[in-house]
């Protein structure tokens, strides 16, 4: 009973310890926010709004602008801000800068995998790999 209970106490104490610093860590003001990351943000989604005169669209509430080296694709070609639609999805990459502008370094427009039409997107073996290994193992015995 008596080591029972010296068992529960260290238990206790550990997790009263633990929990401390966690707190501790998660107050800290020091650490940056997921957005004030070094390098580059991803963003996803339907394109809200498009201007093409100021090279911004907008994804959701945020807006982001296109510079002249951003890389621009739509259906694995090079395309520009007025290849974009309002309501179709767009991908990609971009850096906050001081002032806090959203600048895409690289972005999709369109419902394209990234692949040209027609290409087969198995993965790089294409089920070659599975069909050559079935082939030269031998059956099991019974």
């Amino acid at each position: 009973m008596k080591t029972t209970l010296l068992k529960c106490a260290a238990l206790l104490t550990f997790t009263a310890i633990i929990g401390t610093s966690s707190l501790s860590r998660a107050a800290d003001t020091n650490a940056p926010a997921a957005s004030d990351k070094p390098g580059p943000n991803r963003f996803y989604g339907p394109m809200t709004a498009v201007d093409t005169n100021a090279m911004t669209f907008t994804v959701g509430e945020q807006t982001f602008k296109l510079t002249d080296e951003s890389q621009v694709t739509k259906d694995a070609k090079p395309a520009k801000i007025t290849d974009a639609a309002v309501g179709e999805p767009a991908r990609g990459t971009y850096t906050k800068t001081a002032d806090g502008k959203l600048i895409v370094t690289k972005v999709r427009f369109g419902k394209g995998g990234g692949k040209a039409a027609g290409t087969n997107g198995g993965g790089k073996s294409g089920g070659k790999k599975k069909a050559a290994t079935e082939a030269t193992t031998p059956p099991a015995n019974p």
